[in-house]
Parts: structure tokens; sequence; C-alpha cells
């Protein structure tokens, strides 16, 4: 999926629409580099279904990453060993 900067996609909107439109390309917009947003074609199911529809659902599933990442950064908080989780499992890996 091709990635396209704020200042590109400000200059060269119509194109880009219609480079959605017509031949379902994908877009990952950035904002220095770090990406913020996805443009994507809205096929017929989508249509039918509603665009408000799934950007409800879509919403739904943000909330949820919110929370892994919440959960994440605990983690970290908590974590008292040298080693990386990775570390550990593979030497109880190699225990077995």
């Amino acid at each position: 999926m091709p990635q396209i900067g704020i200042r590109k996609l400000k200059n060269q909107t119509s194109e880009i629409i219609r480079a959605v439109r017509e031949q379902h390309v994908e877009y990952v917009v950035t904002h220095r580099g770090e990406p913020v947003a996805v443009i994507l074609p809205i096929g017929e199911a989508v249509r039918a279904r509603g665009a408000e529809r799934l950007l409800a659902e879509t919403r739904e599933h943000a909330d949820y990453w919110a929370r892994l990442d919440a959960l994440a950064a605990e983690i970290d908080a908590a974590w008292t060993s040298d080693k990386t989780a990775v570390e550990l499992v593979d030497e109880q890996r190699r225990d077995l």
C-alpha cells in the first residue's frame, strides 16, 4: 500500500481520489513519516451497509486497540527483569 504525506495529499487530492475510485488504489496517509490514516475505496458491500455503520464498527475496534496499548504500557511499567519476554520464553523452550 503506497504511503502519501499530508502535503502531497493536499496538493494532489483530486488525482488521489480518482485513483482510489477508478483503480481501487489504497493509501496510507503519513504525517512526518508516521502513519495517521488510510484511504480505501468503498466497495458495493459497504455502500449497501452504509458508511456510517462501517465507521461505527471501526471505532469499536479502535477502542480495543487503545485498551491493549494501555495494558502494554502497564506491563512495561511493572516489568522487573533485565530480559525481554521473548528471551524468557526462549529460555523456557530450551528447558523442555
